[in-house]
């Protein structure tokens, strides 16, 4: 085991600035990308190339992944909820704003929050984390609101809007799953090849089921965002970021997260053009500051506190 260090250094916000900036960022090359490959056509390539990836990792790294360890029907529900958030991502991202779907995306840690306490009574919410709660769902419901008589280039934004919410609970769910049932006993590895190899063998078919053409003849440029979904995105900085939260506190380190609409919020309005409204800013702003208030330890109940002395 890795020695735990008590506070974040130099290296490990280097790498986490690093790991929130290349997700804000993939977001937008996924909106590039969909004029050329269609949407879950894209998210399956995605999940193909990363298993892949991982696997010539494991290979590399003599990780055995095959063994029996009693986690298959807790990995395969994981796996199909990953399947089902990324189809979600990836589907709204035709319908809303690269910026609007990842607000919405990054409620996952209040899925979380909601659910994890109904199986782990050791990890109910302190009154701060309610709090941060509360402020999250009423940004979101503000956002909602705003894209719900849509408007430019998205007529249907309500219909984006709402997968981003759905993709975000499946995201929560899917961590749920991994922290609450056999499958978050596995290694590192492990777990994550139950993620991208659900999404390998589902997303196709979900594409298929779509009737959405398959276009090998895309441009280069389409290309080199699927090879950077796939390497980047979806793998190196899922490996930095387990490296990361293994060796430092993981409180600290998931209060980096809300970093990364922020980042994809700067993208797209610099890059894609994408309209900034006050309602927008409001909703951002809500949801980080609820990720880091939830992200607070929930002070230890008075009865607990008095068994420790």
């Amino acid at each position: 085991m890795p020695s735990r260090r008590s506070h974040l250094d130099a290296t490990a916000i280097g790498l986490l600035l690093t790991c929130c900036f290349v997700w804000g960022f993939q977001q937008v090359l996924i909106k590039l990308t969909l004029p050329h490959i269609a949407p879950v056509f894209q998210a399956s390539l995605r999940m193909v190339g990363a298993s892949l990836c991982l696997l010539l990792w494991c290979r590399w790294r003599g990780i055995v992944l095959w063994q029996r360890d009693g986690s298959l029907w807790s990995g395969l529900l994981a796996g199909s909820l990953f399947s089902l958030e990324f189809a979600c991502i990836y589907l709204g991202l035709l319908d809303t704003s690269a910026s609007r779907l990842t607000i919405f995306l990054y409620t996952a840690p209040f899925w979380v929050a909601v659910c994890v306490p109904l199986r782990v009574r050791a990890e109910r919410l302190g009154p701060w984390q309610w709090v941060g709660l509360f402020l999250a769902f009423g940004s979101v419901g503000l956002a909602l609101q705003e894209g719900w008589h849509g408007q430019g280039d998205y007529p249907l934004q309500w219909r984006g809007d709402l997968l981003g919410v759905m993709a975000g609970a499946l995201w929560g769910l899917t961590t749920v799953t991994l922290r609450t049932t056999r499958v978050g006993q596995v290694g590192a590895e492990k777990m994550l090849i139950y993620q991208l190899g659900g999404g390998a063998l589902v997303l196709p078919l979900i594409s298929l089921a779509l009737g959405e053409p398959w276009n090998w003849a895309a441009p280069s440029l389409a290309w080199v965002s699927v090879a950077i979904q796939c390497t980047l995105g979806a793998f190196v900085t899922i490996l930095i970021w387990m490296w990361v939260i293994a060796r430092y506190p993981a409180t600290q380190v998931t209060s980096f997260s809300f970093l990364s609409p922020m980042f994809t919020l700067l993208i797209a309005i610099l890059w894609l053009g994408e309209p900034w409204t006050w309602s927008l800013a409001i909703a951002m702003a809500g949801v980080a500051a609820g990720i880091v208030m939830v992200n607070r330890p929930a002070a230890p109940a008075k009865a607990e506190s008095a068994q420790s002395q």
